[in-house]
């Protein structure tokens, strides 16, 4: 039996076509198939598409408070979550791990150089895309994941209120 060959939706790996191997090993269920080195380079190539369940959460309080004129996917440096070209807002929603939440961020025990260095890159990474935003007159607001709990909603909801009329005074 060949290797099934499927299209991935065009929106998110632009018609690139993928072959799918899978290779069962018999005498050791749970060991994998590639070397540790091509294992590596397989796993460098899978690339995200948004974090669905924060930004769910966040188009959930936009549409309750009757916020509106945003959109999602817009070619802006850094790949904002929701734009609002009008106003020149960029807002991310940064995961509490990913991003290293002051209030939560934390260390996994295993390969702690390697995280060490990971976190402190997106860390850089959000600072010269937040700069380079704001050098070319974008408004930029960063929300921590931990922010769209129920608790802190309210919070949020200023927070967002402010930086949009502080926007739209500017438009």
């Amino acid at each position: 039996m060949g290797s099934p060959s499927f299209v991935w939706p065009a929106d998110r790996m632009k018609q690139q076509t993928c072959r799918v191997a899978v290779k069962v090993s018999r005498a050791h269920p749970g060991s994998d198939v590639f070397s540790p080195e091509k294992r590596s380079q397989v796993m460098s190539r899978i690339r995200g598409w948004g974090n669905k369940e924060t930004e769910l959460a966040l188009i959930s309080i936009f549409r309750a408070e009757g916020i509106t004129g945003w959109r999602r996917h817009q070619k802006v440096i850094g790949k904002p979550d929701f734009v609002f070209p009008k106003l020149g807002l960029a807002i991310f929603v940064d995961g509490c791990f990913w991003h290293a939440c002051p209030k939560h961020a934390n260390q996994p025990a295993n390969n702690r150089s390697f995280w060490r260095a990971k976190l402190a890159a997106n860390m850089a990474r959000d600072k010269y895309v937040s700069r380079t935003l704001r050098t070319s007159g974008w408004r930029v607001l960063r929300v921590w994941e931990h922010e769209l709990s129920r608790k802190n909603r309210a919070r949020l909801v200023n927070r967002l209120k402010r930086t949009i009329s502080a926007a739209t005074l500017v438009e």
